[in-house]
């Protein structure tokens, strides 16, 4: 028996997948949790082979979950379900060492099969999302750059973002002005929505 943990914040959602995913004959879910934070401690709880894992949840998102679980519990295998299909997200996913990404609007046959192959530590990947993960370029951003420019994406001005990160602000100025060099945008507004459309803030 498969044994799956579901984390998944929408209540009707969840309850839908566990009715479904019960219906078979060799898969039973032994946990649901509906916020990220609660993962970790389910899954030591319950001990799952796979954990089913939304990742836009709140507390803690799916990624940085199945990361901590990557890491403290590898035999649980992960599977990311979720309504975005960005090939940043995928990528991320990737990095993250998860086994199968799948869109939500994927047939319920397709969910029991990649739980399935997910158990035994196969790779299920969506093979439009692969492919369009895997054709994108890697953020050319480094860290830091990325830290101001979310900064920038919430509204912060030059002062702000100096003043919260010790910086400058002529530093601050400089680094935006590589960002939009790096990204080839028009202006600041333009790198915002060009990284975020990417899944890089």
């Amino acid at each position: 028996m498969i044994r799956v943990l579901l984390a998944e914040d929408m209540h009707m959602v969840r309850g839908a997948l566990v009715a479904l995913l019960n219906l078979e004959p060799d898969i039973e879910v032994v946990a649901e949790v509906a916020t990220g934070d609660q993962i970790l401690p389910a899954a030591r709880a319950c001990e799952p082979d796979v954990a089913i894992i939304d990742i836009d949840l709140p507390g803690k998102d799916g990624i940085t979950a199945a990361t901590e679980l990557y890491e403290q519990l590898p035999r649980c295998h992960t599977l990311i379900l979720t309504s975005l299909g960005r090939p940043g997200t995928v990528r991320r996913a990737l990095d993250a060492k998860v086994y199968g990404f799948l869109l939500k609007d994927a047939p319920a046959d397709k969910l029991a099969s990649a739980v399935r192959s997910v158990s035994l530590g196969r790779r299920v990947i969506d093979s439009d999302l692969a492919l369009s993960a895997w054709e994108t370029d890697k953020c050319p951003l480094t860290p830091r750059e990325v830290e101001i420019l979310r900064l920038a994406a919430r509204g912060r001005d030059v002062a702000d973002i100096a003043a919260e990160l010790f910086l400058s602000p002529g530093t601050v100025r400089n680094y935006l002005t590589t960002v939009v060099t790096k990204l080839n945008a028009r202006n600041r507004v333009d790198a915002i929505r060009i990284a975020s459309s990417a899944d890089w803030l």
